[in-house]
């Protein structure tokens, strides 16, 4: 045994050696509660569960899932909790028709349908759209909806989204800690502690401490966070008050280069660059409020005000290439500053009325958003050059960071006032269509203090969405929709706006989706759909006037998208997914011309993960992923060589409320390349992987 995973150990049994004093069997009420809107589907034994029977996420009014015309993966904090998914990079495996991009090692990317965003995340429906990396410490669940979502989230999301459900109070009492540590000498820390204070007020405090190190040489993490939130209960009003600080400093590793057209092989373990001034850190205060008041009738009025302050700094000396006739590794650098204040208000009356002999559910809201950041880039300079030989990639230069001309320094400003009505008519038990319109004035000013002077564009962005769900039978449903959402040509984080671009319309996001939805069981729900996503006004070169810029270019993604998800039987819980897809550029863009693939979309990619209960005390687990070949960037040079990795998982239920749980991932030790930032930051698959947790729960 290694002395990391030694001292890990010793360190978990002591956090364990807490008092036996709690009564067996204690309920998971408090965890079912605290989602918001969602109906928890099975209890295996006494608290297990994957999936939700209905939903506020994608029509921001409770949906059964069978009912909303699109595709939706729901992963709960339990099925986290089973497979020990620490990153949404992790979870985003378990998704059909969704991957990651590496980030540069900083931030989460998500690529749904081809179509790759920082962007594009929401807590509990609300944007957090700043580039850090993500916890689920204090989630119930992670929804991924797949497709154009402006007209509930807004601009962006033309791939989908990624919207993390919060714990909230339950009123009744529920405690719950969990130690763990990884072979690799990762220890992580979590409590979640759900008191009523009254009878119509609790509090519920999620914690979490990690620090560790990783399979990857020099590479390092440390992150906790805590998250106290307060519910007030009086007659048909709630009201939730919550504020969360998250820390999370690591070190910034972009992989390994390419030897080719395929990623350097031998170099899983070794860090390129210098890792001693690679590092990437984000603190987060998020403080937020939300109240819902029920008029009676079917009359629901609710607010929720989001008030974020993000900071966050990365650095990174990386090798950005690799020349195999020398033998040289290319170096490179750079660090940049991004702090940015978000406020968002949003209000919805949600009406659920019959009128006219039809039975409808009325939404209209509006949304209010002010962003402000500050952006600093400098680039760096090796001191002793920017080359090394391949046989020693891990260097230990000083690094000198100045900025040059094309390094940005900026101040954005972001407003957007936004109004939405949407309608979810049932003219008869076996159809239902759900229609929404949304408008958008959206405006961003860039100061820019490199260049001088400020740029700006104001956009007025009108979302539609409608779908057609009909209902053979209770179990049953077949849907056809179409959205449509807008990206101005500012970019994602908006700093990348120019007076070249601030001429330029949004892009656009047209998806086209029919599918269907069969509660096989009591409980397992199978998925369908099939799509066609046109990302238009994409920007090109004038061929009669290169100097010029027209939107001429296009991206489709076609695709089909399976998932089963939820309980085969009260004993066997399941998440498959499957998705067959091709995306690529049909009319040439500034970054490809027409046929390229877009990067990071495999042709075939499968994921399954079973959950058996053996006994009431005994449980295993069973997971596999796999996916074919696919590029590493627009360039289309190098390709990530297909995969498989198959994971196991025991669990067992000790006296006293004592839980031992033993995951081991990529057991048969698989050599594979998961995701990658460009052709020469590609990140390895770690090796066998085991994580030992205990946990307590009361």
């Amino acid at each position: 045994m290694s002395r990391p995973l030694l001292y890990s150990l010793t360190a978990i049994l002591a956090c364990a050696a807490v008092p036996a004093h709690a009564a067996d069997g204690a309920k998971d009420a408090a965890v079912d509660a605290s989602a918001e809107e969602g109906t928890p589907i099975v209890v295996v034994g006494e608290h297990v569960k994957y999936g939700v029977k209905s939903t506020s996420t994608a029509t921001k009014t409770n949906t059964d899932v069978k009912d909303i015309p699109q595709a939706m993966t729901t992963v709960t904090a339990q099925q986290i909790e089973d497979q020990q998914l620490r990153s949404v990079g992790d979870l985003l495996l378990f998704v059909p028709g969704a991957s990651y991009n590496a980030g540069e090692g900083n931030r989460d990317t998500i690529v749904l349908r081809g179509n790759s965003s920082t962007a594009d995340f929401f807590v509990d429906g609300v944007r957090d759209d700043v580039q850090y990396f993500r916890d689920f410490y204090n989630v119930d669940r992670v929804e991924v909806l797949k497709g154009p979502n402006a007209m509930i989230f807004g601009r962006g999301g033309g791939g989908g989204i990624v919207n993390r459900v919060m714990k909230k109070p339950s009123l009744a009492a529920y405690r719950a800690f969990t130690a763990s540590a990884d072979n690799w000498g990762d220890l992580r820390f979590t409590g979640d502690v759900d008191v009523p204070l009254s009878g119509n007020v609790g509090l519920r405090l999620n914690g979490l401490f990690e620090d560790g190190d990783s399979f990857r040489r020099h590479v390092d993490l440390q992150r906790y966070g805590f998250n106290p939130t307060v519910a007030v209960v009086s007659g048909n009003t709630r009201i939730d008050l919550s504020y969360e600080h998250f820390h999370d400093r690591r070190t910034a590793d972009r992989g390994v280069p390419a030897d080719g057209h395929e990623p350097i092989r031998g170099f899983t373990r070794t860090f390129f660059g210098n890792p001693d001034v690679s590092f990437a850190k984000a603190n987060v205060d998020l403080a937020t409020i939300a109240v819902e008041h029920d008029f009676g009738n079917g009359l629901t009025l609710r607010n929720h005000t989001s008030l974020g302050d993000y900071k966050k700094f990365y650095q990174n000396a990386y090798g950005s290439g690799f020349n195999a006739a020398t033998g040289l590794v290319t170096l490179s650098a750079y660090n940049n500053r991004n702090n940015r204040t978000n406020l968002f208000s949003q209000t919805d009356l949600v009406w659920d009325n019959r009128l006219g002999g039809i039975d409808q559910t009325l939404l209209v809201g509006f949304e209010v958003g002010r962003e402000r950041s500050r952006n600093r880039r400098n680039t760096g300079t090796f001191v002793g050059g920017n080359t090394t030989p391949i046989t020693d990639p891990t260097v230990d230069r000083p690094v000198i960071f100045a900025p040059d001309a094309d390094d940005a320094d900026n101040r954005v400003k972001v407003t957007v006032a936004a109004a939405y009505v949407q309608d979810q008519i049932r003219p008869a038990e076996w159809l239902e269509i759900v229609a929404g319109l949304r408008f958008d004035s959206f405006k961003v000013a860039v100061d820019d203090f490199r260049a001088g002077g400020t740029v700006s564009r104001r956009d007025d962005l009108w979302s539609p969405r409608l779908g057609l769900v009909l209902k053979p039978q209770r179990n049953l449903s077949f849907y056809a929709s179409y959205s449509r959402s807008y990206l101005p040509q500012s970019g994602d984080q908006f700093s990348s706006l120019d007076p070249q671009r601030a001429a330029l319309k949004p892009e656009r996001f047209d998806n086209y989706e029919v599918g269907a939805k069969w509660e096989i069981l009591d409980g397992l729900l199978a998925t369908a759909a099939l799509y066609q996503l046109d990302r238009s006004n994409t920007r090109a070169s004038d061929p009669l006037d290169p100097t010029r810029t027209v939107l001429t270019g296009m991206q489709r993604s076609r695709g089909l998208e399976l998932g089963l998800e939820r309980s085969v039987t009260s004993r066997w819980l399941m998440s498959a997914g499957y998705a067959l897809q091709k995306a690529k550029i049909t009319e040439t863009t500034v970054s490809a011309p027409a046929g390229r693939e877009v990067p990071l979309v495999p042709r075939h990619s499968f994921s399954l993960w079973n959950r058996y209960e053996v006994t009431n005390a005994l449980g295993v687990g069973l997971g596999v992923i796999a996916r074919s070949k696919s590029y590493a960037s627009i360039s289309n040079n190098v390709r990530l060589p297909g995969y498989a990795r198959i994971d196991a998982a025991a669990f067992y239920r000790l006296p006293y409320g004592l839980e031992a749980q033993l995951n081991v991932e990529n057991i048969l030790g698989a050599h594979y390349f998961p995701t990658a930032s460009n052709d020469n930051n590609i990140a390895p698959g770690a090796p066998r992987t085991v994580k030992l947790s205990l946990g307590y729960r009361f």
